[in-house]
Formats: C-alpha cells, sequence, structure tokens
C-alpha cells in the first residue's frame, strides 16, 4: 500500500512511454481498453480510445487516456484481471532494476530455514498474485529467497476470507487441515482458516491494522516468526 501502489500511480506514464510499442505492452493496453468497454456504463468510467493516427500528439493523447483509467480503477481499488496484469509488468520492471525491493523482517529467513531443517514445508498464499509474490520475495532486502518456498497460491484457489478456500489448499499439497499453522496479520482471514479446521497465529508488525480487545485476548499473537514454537515433522 505504501510503495507498491503509489509506484505504478506515479510511474505508469513514464513506463508506458517507454514500453509503448513493445507486445506485451500492447496486450496490456488491449486488455485495459478491453475492459473500459466493459465498465462505459459505470459512473467516472474512463475511455481508451483507439490510435486514430501516427502522430506524436495522438500517441500521447491515448496514453493519457490509459493513465486515467488506471488511475480511476485503483481509486476505487478494483482487481480486475486488466489492471492487475499492467501492474505485475510494471513491478517486475521496478524490481529487476532496483527501484523497488520487498521488505522482509529479519526474524523470518532464519526461521523458516529452521522449520525447512525440521522438515516442514513453507508455502505462499497471498490476494497478491503469484507472479507479484514471486517477484517481492525474488528482489528481497535478504536477496533472491524464492528457494524457501515450496509454493504459492493466490486468489485463483478462492478468496483469504472462504473457509472452502483452506481446504483446497491442504487437499492441493496432500496434507490434513489441522496440519496446517496460517500466519495472518487479518482477523477475517484467521477466522476463515479456523472454520477450515487449520492452526491459527495472528502476527503483529509495524503498520499493520490494530485489532479489538476482543480479537487479542481469542487469537494466538506473535510479533516475530522467533515466538513459534512448532513441531517437528514425521
Amino acid at each position: 500500500q505504501e510503495t507498491l501502489f503509489p509506484y505504478i500511480k506515479d510511474n505508469v506514464k513514464e513506463y508506458l512511454r517507454a514500453h509503448w510499442e513493445e507486445e506485451e505492452c500492447q496486450r496490456d493496453v488491449g486488455l485495459l481498453r478491453k475492459q473500459a468497454q466493459e465498465d462505459s456504463s459505470l459512473d467516472g468510467a474512463v475511455p481508451i480510445p483507439l490510435e486514430s493516427g501516427s502522430g506524436e500528439e495522438e500517441l500521447e493523447r491515448v496514453i493519457q487516456a490509459v493513465v486515467d483509467n488506471v488511475h480511476w480503477q485503483m481509486s476505487l481499488d478494483r482487481k480486475t484481471t486488466a489492471l492487475k496484469q499492467l501492474q505485475g509488468h510494471m513491478w517486475r520492471a521496478a524490481y529487476a532494476t532496483g527501484h523497488v525491493k520487498g521488505e522482509i523482517f529479519e526474524d523470518v529467513v532464519p526461521a523458516i530455514r529452521k522449520w525447512r531443517e525440521a522438515g516442514m514445508k513453507v508455502y505462499i498464499y497471498s490476494s497478491g498474485s503469484i507472479e507479484a509474490q514471486k517477484l517481492l520475495f525474488g528482489y528481497s532486502t535478504e536477496g533472491d529467497i524464492l528457494e524457501l518456498f515450496d509454493g504459492h497460491f493466490d486468489t485463483k484457489i478462492g478468496p483469504k476470507v472462504e473457509s472452502e478456500s483452506y481446504r483446497k489448499i491442504a487437499a492441493s499439497i496432500g496434507c490434513a487441515t489441522n496440519n496446517i499453522l496460517f500466519l495472518t496479520d487479518v482477523p477475517r482471514e484467521a477466522t476463515a482458516a479456523e472454520e477450515a479446521d487449520t492452526h491459527v497465529a495472528v502476527v503483529i508488525r509495524p503498520g499493520n491494522a490494530g485489532l479489538t480487545d476482543d480479537e487479542k485476548s481469542y487469537y494466538s499473537l506473535i510479533s516475530s516468526f522467533t515466538e513459534l514454537f512448532l513441531p517437528s515433522s514425521t
């Protein structure tokens, strides 16, 4: 919220100008244009015209329409495939050039290494796409740490606030739900995971939303991965 999304808003015009002629960028713009047509009846929707000429002024007009459309979608916190695809490609370029790094708390990598040595498997489940996850962990403040994870899940398997998603993940990795510990900072996700008979710990970190007194007394709370003592895998 504080780094990745502002980066898109601040750099989308510059990115489009730099990559406009590339096939991938044109596919992204095509998807956004199709989405804009579907959104045409919505209040404040921003259409994206086709290029009707080859002049610099015409190109600038179309690029500005794409920029305005992206800003409009982001202002409504929309999660359209078209928007997510462009964002993913922009973040990939930003990570690769070092403009953005995934910030990893210092207790995380040593803890995960320890768990893996004990025979446990570690998976990521995020509302961010699998591609976005791999960028964050591939270009992190701790270097490329993708080797620490046995797999990735995103909302294609289901929303994080629905218990069925956790059952599907368990089935996918061939594990009973009650042999899984799910870490989250979102109580609604914790509730959904518990309903699927998954163990849960709620993580308190700087910048996370606060918890109510009831949530604090109900959930197991940790502020560092070093506070987790997990049974060895058999």
